[in-house]
């Protein structure tokens, strides 16, 4: 009888732990990914104060969820500082489980293969994404995710996007009857809304003044091969045929620019030292009493507020800003780079940080609220419709002005009116490198003293052959 009774308990213990899920080595239930038990979740992202605020608020709100995952948010400088921390880190496998990433920064993660694979969380039937919330996403930025070598694979999800916009001092342009340039190259001298022929008005007007600057060198050189429809880049197994940039057609533009460059008309931010937003906004003389101006800054349209002057002692603003889609080299084929941030997860040793990360990654992305605040704080693009469907977000659109009260919105605006233009170029093994050194190409180029059409040709060889030895 004793024998029957333990029988019977044992069978419905088991009956018990069956329905109620027994609880796995990751200290959640089996077959489930909402992890019980403290977890904590590390992310590399490049938010300043005001956006780390944002995602802060939203942290506390997915805390009232889930009490039991902490978010360790982390700033790490730049794009390129957390690429770097990333790659190093995953070699000694102490990667955070989510990263701010670019798909070149991805490719190259992918050679560690502790790159998540979304999929395995956006089709689960327990945590992951319904067709609603799929369909949500705009098309061309929920696409990217799957750009890689294998399409079925899903290594990133949009997190906010971005472009490069051209801001201009507007009361500057308006009391000299400047016109604001539309493409880069001027067709005679009185082609009056070229870049070049603005850049060289304005250095007339002030010759102190450095009238144009340019933030990013490598967005520069890339966008102009796209623009140009001239060779950049290409996924090829075959590591000689990835680099195509040694490219007539691209040696003559960085000529052109290197003129203008010697004769004081721009500078970069590598040239310059810092964001060339600061030189837009500059309202400090140097030792010789004279403030240093440019008039012009290219940069990104998630940077608006950066590009706004402080207000004067009487409350007002020095200058009112104006921004316009960057100047093209051709009408008929107009391009601007798609940029912002996009996220991925790296796997863990304990799968249920990947678990937890992921519920915090869906829950961030499929937020309208989230991404509507995070983009009137900061001028990035939502990355979901709805949030374009939203009233508080119509109300801010409505709001854009000329001064940092609204220049966010106004920012926000022009993004979406070059929608169409948007590229990205292809990203593989390798990509990140192309990128770095199409970039520093350019810096060479910039400030080469007494280049002949040799020395050009030789930086752009050099510029290859490096990417080639990274790459073998």
């Amino acid at each position: 009888m004793k024998k029957i009774i333990s029988l019977t308990l044992a069978i419905v213990l088991a009956l018990v732990l069956m329905l109620a899920g027994c609880t796995n080595e990751q200290g959640g239930k089996s077959g489930s990914k909402i992890p019980e038990g403290n977890v904590e979740v590390v992310f590399y992202h490049t938010m300043g104060q005001n956006l780390r605020g944002v995602l802060q608020k939203y942290i506390a709100e997915f805390n009232k969820i889930y009490p039991n995952i902490t978010i360790n948010e982390q700033s790490i400088g730049g794009y390129d500082d957390v690429r770097d921390q990333v790659m190093n880190e995953l070699i000694v496998g102490k990667q955070p489980a989510i990263t701010y990433c670019y798909p070149d920064h991805v490719a190259s993660y992918l050679r560690s293969k502790k790159v998540v694979d979304l999929n395995t969380y956006i089709d689960d039937p327990e945590v992951g994404l319904t067709e609603a919330q799929k369909n949500d996403f705009i098309a061309g930025y929920y696409a990217e995710g799957s750009s890689f070598a294998d399409p079925t694979k899903m290594y990133t999800l949009p997190f906010s996007k971005s472009t490069e916009v051209l801001y201009y001092n507007k009361t500057f342009f308006d009391n000299n009857g400047l016109k604001v340039p539309d493409h880069w190259f001027a067709n005679g001298d009185a082609d009056d809304t070229s870049v070049e022929y603005v850049i060289k008005k304005i250095k007339e007007i002030e010759p102190t003044s450095i009238p144009l600057g340019y933030d990013s060198e490598a967005n520069w050189f890339i966008t102009m091969t796209e623009q140009l429809k001239t060779p950049y880049t290409k996924a090829s197994d075959k590591v000689e045929e990835c680099f195509l940039f040694n490219d007539p057609a691209n040696i003559e533009f960085c000529t052109k620019f290197h003129d203008w460059a010697q004769k004081g008309l721009l500078t970069t931010q590598k040239i310059y030292g810092a964001y060339t937003s600061g030189l837009f906004t500059n309202n400090k003389e140097n030792d010789d009493g004279i403030v240093i101006h440019s008039y012009i800054s290219i940069g990104s349209s998630a940077g608006a507020t950066h590009q706004c002057p402080a207000k004067s002692d009487n409350g007002t603003y020095p200058f009112e800003v104006g921004i316009a889609s960057i100047p093209q080299s051709d009408a008929s084929n107009k391009k601007v780079i798609s940029q912002g941030p996009s996220l991925c997860m790296l796997s863990q040793k304990n799968k249920a940080v990947n678990d937890a990360a992921w519920l915090f990654v869906k829950y961030l992305l499929t937020s309208p609220e989230f991404q509507a605040e995070f983009s009137m704080t900061s001028g990035y693009v939502p990355v979901l419709k709805s949030t374009f469907e939203m009233d508080a977000y119509k109300e801010f659109l409505a709001g854009a002005t000329t001064n940092k009260e609204g220049i966010a919105a106004l920012s926000a605006k022009i993004c979406m009116e070059q929608e169409s233009y948007y590229f990205t170029s292809p990203a593989f093994v390798g990509s990140s490198e192309a990128r770095d050194q199409v970039g520093g190409l350019l810096v060479s180029c910039l400030t080469a003293e007494n280049a002949s059409q040799a020395d050009f040709a030789k930086l752009f060889k050099d510029a290859v052959d490096r990417c080639i030895t990274l790459n073998k």
